[in-house]
């Protein structure tokens, strides 16, 4: 799966935004006060642990934003499997800069990898099965369209970006309806030709229910595997199967292991832990940092 940048038109506002909390109202008191205004340096963006990774694009944003001559070398791309140590790219620039924006690009780099690293993880643990992994709406306000990046750039895949790319009828949606049949037809009745509708079941006699009603895919929540097996079978391939509730690395393969189709992972954006990444200054071989005043 070839992984395509988010455009810049998307990724602007966000990066901007944190660059702004993070200045406050009077800017980067430590670095305007120690560091010469007409510094440069050299940079590397190396991992401190093994993982994949995501969000170099807002990382180098971030540096561009406070100074556009800042230059940015990407050495291990989006998405590239990497081992402790290695440098992922190098930063050059106006020193202030790189020091103002160093905390904001790290932070959307090591959370952003974070995501990729454990999504990557779940769906080694999947492998040999059709099953695909993907994230849910569990996602970080203000940076889900990120989030669901670093999900692809993890191998992952993503389910709906929001509440209007499908209809999801759910148990709260069911229980106010008064039953599943009513739900669904209520929901067929209220959008377009093109909108898919899936319904969450949790047990099989809802199933049989939703499969009678035409239904395009069904979300099988909170299933034992032995269930899972007994649904798959129920649907042969008349809707899309989704197991979820609770999955991690080590339950994701008896899951897969079932038929499904899909195995939706909430805590791979929600709960990831960080991928540790630094920004240091760069060194020569001669072990000299590589720093200068520039000469007016």
């Amino acid at each position: 799966m070839t992984l395509t940048p988010l455009p810049r038109v998307m990724v602007e506002p966000l990066v901007r935004t944190a660059l702004i909390e993070d200045l406050g109202r009077a800017g980067d008191l430590t670095t305007d006060a120690i560091v010469p205004a007409e510094a440069t340096a050299m940079m590397v963006l190396g991992a401190r642990q093994p993982g994949v990774i995501a969000g170099l694009g807002a990382a180098a944003l971030a540096f561009k934003l406070i100074d556009p001559r800042t230059d940015v070398t990407v050495i291990h791309p989006d998405g590239a499997a990497i081992s402790a140590g290695n440098v992922l790219a190098t930063v050059r620039g106006p020193a202030r800069a790189l020091l103002t924006a160093e905390r904001t690009a790290l932070n959307f780099l090591c959370h952003l990898s974070g995501i990729a690293t454990q999504t990557a993880a779940v769906v080694e643990a999947v492998r040999g099965h059709k099953a695909k992994v993907v994230c849910t709406r569990k996602t970080t306000p203000g940076l889900r369209a990120l989030e669901k990046y670093a999900v692809r750039a993890g191998g992952g895949g993503n389910h709906r970006f929001g509440l209007d790319d499908a209809v999801l009828i759910k148990d709260n949606h069911i229980a106010i309806a008064g039953d599943i049949g009513t739900a669904i037809e209520r929901a067929r009745a209220g959008v377009g030709h093109m909108v898919r509708i899936e319904v969450e079941v949790d047990t099989l006699e809802q199933l049989d229910i939703a499969l009678a009603a035409g239904v395009d895919a069904v979300l099988l929540d909170n299933m034992s595997v032995e269930e899972l097996t007994q649904a798959v079978a129920m649907v042969g391939g008349r809707a899309i199967t989704e197991a979820s509730g609770r999955i991690t690395g080590q339950t994701a393969p008896a899951i897969a292991a079932t038929g499904v189709d899909l195995i939706s992972v909430g805590w791979i954006t929600h709960s990831a832990p960080i991928l540790d990444i630094g920004l240091d200054i760069a060194v020569d071989t001669n072990m000299n940092r590589l720093f200068e005043l520039r000469q007016s």
